[in-house]
């Protein structure tokens, strides 16, 4: 198989276990099959950008040439700190794609990564966001109005809780299960004046308090790595290892990982 990487297309089973497929194109190969088998793959040092098609030497905001990582808003870094809305400065790129991507359900939660964590999604994005990060246990504490105040809640909660993943720990195993309903109940009492105040100039609507379960993820890996050795396609454009795991965004091989989304709009071939 050939063709353009995109990140990895992740769902889950009934038994809660990520299931992942490997998009090259218009094609997606099933990869929880492929564990524990030799897998060869080949970056043709060809890279085109995933918005216009047109050929780049470098992918700038995973997998755009440099003219669209300047004009689109999905590649503004108010996306990466929505807390910093260029919607609400006025001063946004695509006003539409704001108002069909920002100003929508999102949720504040609470995963568990190489730790506890704070993070947020829109609400179609559910349990994709936490396969993408690694998450073996993930429970949604708030649900507000748009992005924008999803990054207030977050700058709020990350006080006293980190926001973001370590992923060379990610990767070298499962942490220890956390009691995530009462370290939400602990953290939400710490931000409640930081909530009222965003509620203030917000309105009541902006936020609400969510009662879900806790979801657990479980990842195909057979074996985690003891030390972290990453495949570098731009130095070394071909992999020929055999795959052993699965987590997050990264494949994991024997003797190195990769990650994928690292790499959107590079042109693959595979042999599986």
């Amino acid at each position: 198989m050939q063709g353009h990487l995109r990140k990895l297309v992740t769902s889950l089973n009934t038994e809660n276990e990520a299931i992942y497929q490997l998009p090259l194109g218009d094609q997606l190969l099933e990869l929880n099959s492929l564990i524990g088998q030799r897998i060869r793959l080949c970056y043709t040092g060809k890279i085109n950008c995933l918005n216009c098609g047109k050929a780049t030497k470098k992918s700038y905001a995973q997998g755009h040439c440099y003219v669209c990582m300047q004009k689109l808003a999905s590649c503004d870094m108010c996306v990466m700190k929505p807390e910093t809305c260029h919607f609400a400065q006025g001063t946004c790129r695509e006003p539409s794609w704001a108002e069909q991507n920002c100003f929508v359900p999102h949720y504040v939660y609470l995963a568990n990564t190489s730790g506890l964590k704070v993070g947020i999604t829109r609400h179609t994005q559910l349990p994709t966001r936490w396969i993408d990060q690694g998450a073996t246990q993930a429970l949604p504490i708030f649900k507000v109005s748009s992005r924008h105040i999803s990054g207030l809640v977050e700058v709020a909660l990350a006080k006293f809780v980190a926001d973001k993943t370590h992923w060379q720990a990610m990767l070298k195993g499962n942490h220890d299960s956390i009691d995530l309903k009462e370290r939400a109940a602990e953290l939400i009492a710490e931000v409640e004046a930081a909530l009222a105040d965003i509620i203030d100039k917000h309105g009541e609507q902006a936020i609400e308090r969510v009662d879900c379960p806790v979801q657990t993820i479980h990842y195909p890996v057979t074996e985690f790595p003891k030390k972290i050795k990453s495949y570098n396609l731009d130095k070394v454009a071909e992999i020929d290892d055999v795959l052993i795991g699965i987590k997050g965004q990264y494949l994991i091989f024997e003797n190195g990982v990769i990650n994928i989304r690292k790499y959107s709009a590079y042109e693959l071939s595979v042999v599986a």
